[in-house]
C-alpha cells in the first residue's frame, strides 16, 4: 500500500433515494409525494455523524439541488457538492462544484476534506446514482419503497440485488410498514456483498 493510501482512508458512499411502485423519484423537478416524516428521516441519516467534529459530504446533482427547500438550508453537519458541467459560480449554500463523479473522489481524498468527511451521502440526480452505485466506495443503498402509485417523469436506476442484498434489519433504520397520510412506506437498506462484486 502506498503512502497515500494510508494516509487517505476510504470514505463510505451511501446512495439515499425514495421511490413509488414503478421506480419514481421525482415529477417535474419536485417530489411527487408529501411526506414529512420520511423527508426528516432522510434529513436525519444526511445529517448525523458519529464522530465530533467531522461532516458529512452530501452530492447532489444541480436540478436535485436547486428543487430542495431553501429555507431547510443550511444542512448541519454538511459540506455540499454539485454536480454541474455548466455552473461557474458555487450557489448560495454549497460549497463546491465538480464535473462528474471522479472529481467528487478526488475532492474528497486530499485534504482538507480527507480530514473532515465522515460519510458521502448521494442524493441525486439519476446519472449521479448510477455511476455512485458502480463506485468500489459505494456499500449501502438506502431506500424508501414507498407502497403507493404516484405519476414520475424522473425513475431510480435497477441495480444489482444479487450484489446489493436487501437487509433484513439494519441498526438506527426503523423497521416494519410505516403510514403516513395514507400512504405506506418501508425504510429499508441494501448491502453490499463483497463476494458477489469481487466474482
Amino acid at each position: 500500500m502506498s503512502e497515500a493510501n494510508l494516509q487517505t482512508p476510504v470514505k463510505p458512499i451511501k446512495i439515499i433515494a425514495a421511490a413509488c411502485n414503478n421506480n419514481g423519484i421525482g415529477l417535474k423537478g419536485h417530489l411527487p409525494w408529501d411526506l414529512p416524516k420520511e423527508f426528516k428521516y432522510l434529513l436525519a441519516s444526511i445529517t448525523t455523524v458519529k464522530q465530533p467534529g467531522k461532516k458529512n459530504l452530501i452530492v447532489w446533482g444541480r436540478q436535485s439541488f436547486e428543487s430542495f427547500d431553501e429555507k431547510l438550508l443550511p444542512l448541519e453537519n454538511t459540506i455540499i457538492v454539485l454536480l454541474s458541467r455548466a455552473l461557474r459560480e458555487v450557489p448560495k449554500f454549497a460549497h463546491y462544484i465538480c464535473r462528474n463523479e471522479e472529481e467528487v473522489v478526488t475532492l474528497v481524498s486530499a485534504p482538507p476534506l480527507s480530514d473532515e468527511i465522515e460519510t458521502i451521502w448521494v442524493l441525486g440526480g439519476v446519472e449521479c446514482y448510477i455511476n455512485m452505485i458502480r463506485h468500489p466506495w459505494c456499500n449501502h443503498i438506502y431506500f424508501t419503497k414507498i407502497m403507493a402509485d404516484f405519476e414520475c417523469d424522473i425513475f431510480f436506476p435497477d441495480f444489482d440485488k444479487d450484489v446489493f442484498k436487501l437487509k433484513e434489519e439494519y441498526p438506527g433504520v426503523p423497521s416494519g410498514i410505516q403510514e403516513e397520510k395514507g400512504v405506506k412506506y418501508i425504510f429499508q437498506v441494501y448491502e453490499k456483498d463483497q463476494q458477489k462484486q469481487s466474482q
